[in-house]
């Protein structure tokens, strides 16, 4: 199967009162957006990977360091010669509170961001289009 997924694709998405629940982690849902590039980019491992840090022991420890991490998270997949880095920040500039090398992936996109809130229930994972 080729990726076709673009930018551009998902640009398109602005917002949507759907949302699905996460499979591993009941505490996490997304956007329609955030499915199409999963299913799209075959990406679910994205997601999976997100969804493991949001309430762990990690987050917890990074939220006593900067209590913004606590309602909102900035995520960003970075894609280089088939190799990927994963980071999770509170703000623009700020040092990040997770890197996760990925030693390989296919993603089809250099960059994707993906945005985290949390609303007292759940974490939401929206496209930054969709905020």
């Amino acid at each position: 199967m080729t990726n076709t997924l673009t930018q551009a694709d998902l640009d398109q998405f602005y917002g949507d009162i759907k949302r699905y629940q996460h499979l591993l982690n009941s505490k996490v849902i997304y956007t329609p957006g955030i499915r199409y590039l999963a299913d799209q980019g075959q990406a679910y491992w994205l997601i999976d990977a997100i969804a493991t840090y949001l309430g762990s022991a990690r987050m917890r420890q990074a939220i006593k360091q900067d209590s913004r991490i606590a309602s909102m998270q900035f995520w960003r997949l970075e894609v280089v010669n088939s190799q990927g880095v994963l980071t999770a920040e509170a703000d623009a500039g700020v040092t990040p509170f997770v890197q996760q090398a990925i030693g390989h992936t296919d993603f089809p996109l250099e960059r994707v961001d993906i945005w985290a809130a949390y609303d007292g229930l759940y974490w939401t994972l929206y496209l930054p289009s969709e905020h």
